[in-house]
């Protein structure tokens, strides 16, 4: 079926908007997309935001799919929804070709939520460079975008939060000092942007900081705590992370149990084991996916007899 003739049964709002026919969106050639560009901002407002919610689960579920064409087009799209959507979409996209646009939209998007989701893909970037992975000269203008929007007093905390975890996994030595203003600033948000953003730092020097925030009160912070520390992969934890495995809050008992996994070890996974029969099928399958990682960390060839 020709580009055309399906956007126009898309279009159709009478119709019933088929998932498994959104495949035909997958892996379009130029003058695809140039249709693709030209009769997207026609489709309605609702198709327009199914269609991105739906290849979005099709392409988790189906890797062999590449919907990229979309959700580029519909960064340019009038619906703040949509264009959130679309960077939301492109979360596996490592093209050159995105640097501009992200920082284009947390520049100038109207709307605090594409900003904020803008400033967090750009994160993906950040690490990139790390490995040297992104031209040296993007890199710069990525962290200098970001660091223009921390230091943004006009900027909504939301976005300013995201990109203070966005340039976590930085190197250079003064995002310690972004990450200490954000953790001491007093607000909540920028203070649960901080504890992430030390973990995607995979910095020690936060250790301290994360071993004393896992005995919060706040659940909020115990699971940033623990996901940081898991990230960083550091023994010493271990002790830190195991009263979190009866912790009231669900998400921080998993949080823990994913993080013992990440740092493996003879204490974490014996602590793993003990949970092996918790009578909640979700807390196991999770235990499960944990011991997984940990023996493959602790023995990656499979040489243990």
């Amino acid at each position: 079926m020709g580009i055309e003739t399906y956007l126009s049964e898309i279009a159709d709002a009478e119709r019933p908007l088929k998932t498994a026919r959104l495949s035909r969106l997958s892996h379009l050639d130029r003058e695809e997309q140039r249709v693709l560009a030209d009769c997207w901002p026609t489709l309605p407002l609702e198709r327009r935001r199914a269609v991105l919610e739906r290849i979005t689960a099709l392409a988790e579920d189906n890797p062999e799919l590449d919907f990229d064409a979309v959700f580029l087009t519909a960064l340019h799209d009038a619906d703040a929804v949509v264009r959130r959507l679309a960077v939301e979409g492109l979360w596996e996209h490592e093209g050159r070709d995105l640097i501009p646009e992200l920082m284009r939209l947390v520049r100038a998007d109207p709307d605090a939520g594409v900003r904020a989701a803008a400033a967090l893909a750009l994160g993906r970037f950040v690490l990139l460079a790390e490995f040297d992975e992104v031209r040296p000269g993007d890199a710069v203008r990525i962290t200098d975008t970001l660091r223009a929007v921390i230091d943004d007093p006009a900027e909504t905390v939301e976005v300013r939060g995201r990109a203070v975890e966005a340039i976590g996994a930085c190197s250079q030595p003064w995002v310690r000092g972004i990450i200490e203003r954000a953790y001491t600033s007093g607000d909540p948000r920028l203070v649960v942007s901080a504890l992430h953003a030390m973990g995607r730092s995979a910095d020690r020097y936060w250790l301290p900081t994360l071993l004393q925030e896992v005995a919060s009160a706040d659940p909020e912070l115990r699971y940033e705590a623990a996901g940081a520390l898991g990230a960083i992969e550091d023994p010493a934890a271990v002790p830190y992370l195991a009263p979190l495995l009866d912790d009231e809050d669900r998400e921080v008992q998993e949080a823990a149990i994913q993080a013992l996994g990440e740092i493996g070890g003879r204490e974490a996974v014996r602590l793993l084991r003990r949970r092996l029969a918790d009578a909640d099928e979700r807390v196991r399958a999770a235990v499960e996916a944990a011991l997984e990682q940990a023996e493959f960390g602790d023995d990656p060839l499979g040489l243990t007899l």
